[in-house]
């Protein structure tokens, strides 16, 4: 793995592994050994990959597994907006290395990217505080990315939202070539974020792309479900339902995990999320 020379520019480092546990869990364990970013961990395989809530991320080579460790790149409260960040950017570099994917690309919100309606991508964004220098204290984020770049699992080894990769439909991107892009890609997207100060202009992009606005989907939190109409998102990025009775519900975290309630393959999706 390499850094495009943009990422080297910005002071962005790189740690390039073969074959490791988990690359969020080594970007943490980096965090707490002092390290403070922007730090990126790559590995051509993971025999621990895990996503939202603990999910298993199945992660063969010729995969892209890779973290990237800031500090505190915003305020506290902030921080999960990164999630729409890292999707926009994610999308941004596999456009790039093909174009004619661009408009089969979409976001589910807010962590997974699909292809042609089917997950090839997704993000986890976990974060904690930093270890105290002295008085001061701090958090550390760490932004998880798997994509699926020459092979998907199937129904029964990722779940039962439907899963695909690049090269199914005619991209042979390496992962190489995919993280060289995105660690360019993502400085430009960090740079609009502005420590927040830009959500606005994040969030308007990531609509340009969202999948199931105006449709029918479930969602799900725990045990709780709840069905209605995709209206959008709020200013903070939380989904907008419509309940069948007109009110509007706002939903912080949770899992889509239909699109159509009516008997379309189940998905997943949620407010910090990758792989999963």
């Amino acid at each position: 793995m390499q850094l495009d020379p943009i990422a080297v520019s910005a002071g962005v480092r790189l740690e390039s592994l073969g074959t490791t546990g988990s690359t969020n869990a080594k970007a943490r364990l980096r965090a707490q050994e002092g390290d403070r970013g922007p730090l990126w961990i790559a590995a051509t395989a993971q025999t621990e990959g895990r996503g939202r809530r603990g999910r298993g991320w199945i992660s063969p080579p010729g995969n892209l597994y890779a973290t990237l460790l800031l500090s505190e790149p915003s305020p506290f409260e902030n921080a999960p907006q990164l999630a729409f960040v890292a999707a926009l950017a994610l999308r941004d570099a596999v456009v790039l290395e093909v174009s004619a994917l661009a408009a089969r690309l979409k976001f589910k919100w807010p962590n997974d990217l699909l292809l042609d309606g089917r997950k090839c991508a997704g993000i986890l964004i976990e974060g904690e505080a930093a270890p105290e220098a002295g008085a001061q204290k701090g958090f550390i984020v760490v932004i998880g990315i798997g994509v699926n770049c020459r092979s998907h699992p199937s129904a029964a080894e990722g779940g039962s939202f439907p899963a695909t990769d690049l090269a199914v439909h005619g991209a042979t991107i390496t992962p190489e070539q995919l993280f060289a892009r995105l660690s360019a890609t993502m400085c430009r997207r960090l740079a609009q974020w502005d420590r927040s100060r830009g959500f606005a202009a994040i969030l308007a992009d990531w609509l340009k792309d969202a999948r199931g606005i105006g449709e029918p989907i479930a969602v799900r939190d725990g045990d709780a479900q709840i069905q209605g109409r995709f209206v959008g998102l709020d200013h903070a990025g939380q989904l907008v339902l419509e309940r069948a009775d007109g009110g509007l519900t706002k939903i912080a975290a949770g899992d889509v995990f239909s699109f159509t309630v009516r008997g379309e393959s189940q998905g997943r999706a949620g407010a910090l999320g990758r792989p999963g």
